[in-house]
């Protein structure tokens, strides 16, 4: 029975879609599409899960870990599928902050900081209101002062501040 398999395959919360069908020669085939996460979220209350890329919780896999940005600290669910997955998936569609961004620590007043993969300091982002202008802002001064100064000069770059880059050594 292809529908008793299907939704045996859906109760797996990883999968996605299923469809299972007999083929013209007898065998059974099986085409499962996977949820696909964009963000790991470990909250201060305990809380271990991923969101997938259509905002919506996604438990973890006992097989394998995604390689992500990690979110911690102050996260309640409602802000995980909201705006934090809206950032997660600027990130995730960016190659270069993809790749930039380690870890996402969420404060008590919901301001952001990030933890890159490159350079010892910290990022003080700040609400995500306007991140996109904030990290536009913050890839200039990568390109035009760290290049110059060094990666691990600063141990903390805050772009909280309308129009600029406050550092702190």
């Amino acid at each position: 029975n292809t529908n008793e398999i299907e939704e045996s395959i859906l109760t797996n919360q990883l999968i996605k879609k299923a469809d299972v069908f007999v083929t013209n020669s007898g065998n059974i085939r099986a085409s499962i599409e996977e949820r696909k996460p964009v963000l790991r979220i470990i909250s201060n209350t305990g809380e271990n899960y991923y969101i997938d890329n259509e905002g919506n919780k996604m438990p973890l896999s006992r097989r394998f870990t995604a390689y992500l940005p990690v979110a911690t600290g102050s996260i309640k669910e409602s802000f995980a599928k909201t705006d934090l997955y809206k950032f997660a998936l600027f990130l995730h569609s960016n190659a270069f902050w993809n790749a930039q961004i380690e870890q996402i620590v969420v404060l008590p007043n919901l301001d952001i900081k990030l933890i890159p993969r490159v350079g010892d300091h910290q990022i003080i982002l700040g609400n995500l209101d306007g991140y996109k202008d904030r990290l536009d802002k913050l890839m200039t001064f990568y390109e035009k002062g760290l290049n110059e100064a060094g990666w691990n000069k600063y141990s903390v770059i805050n772009l909280k501040f309308d129009k600029q880059v406050v550092c702190t050594k």
